[in-house]
């Protein structure tokens, strides 16, 4: 059973930072073929934040280029660091994991709110 543990989020001022955590677990680690974090705002489609295809290949939302960096920090976990945050930014932030053999599974998602 494929597990995605979400830790971080909360309430901060815009301009502010967050940082989030996502680690997997019952999945094996070369099976991992992306992992990191989507967002969902209210009455909003889900999108795409930040992904780890590989140890140097991140794709960004153009959104948050130049404010958010992901780190990969093993093969199961990725950092998000978000700064200078906005308003815009506040959704709920969902982690994602793909396989080599295409399945997907998302965490529980965490909240984050900027406050202007």
């Amino acid at each position: 059973q494929v597990q995605l543990r979400e830790s971080g989020g909360g309430l901060v001022q815009a301009g502010g930072t967050l940082r989030l955590s996502c680690t997997a677990s019952g999945v094996i680690s070369s099976n991992v073929d992306a992992l990191g974090w989507y967002r969902q705002a209210p009455g909003e489609q889900r999108e795409l934040v930040a992904l780890s295809l590989g140890r140097d290949t991140t794709d960004y939302a153009d959104s948050v280029k130049g404010r958010f960096t992901l780190s990969r920090d093993s093969t199961k976990k990725v950092s998000l660091q978000m700064n200078n945050l906005k308003p815009d930014d506040t959704a709920v932030y969902i982690c994602y994991l793909q396989t080599g053999t295409k399945l997907t599974y998302w965490g529980q998602g965490t909240q984050v709110t900027v406050s202007s």
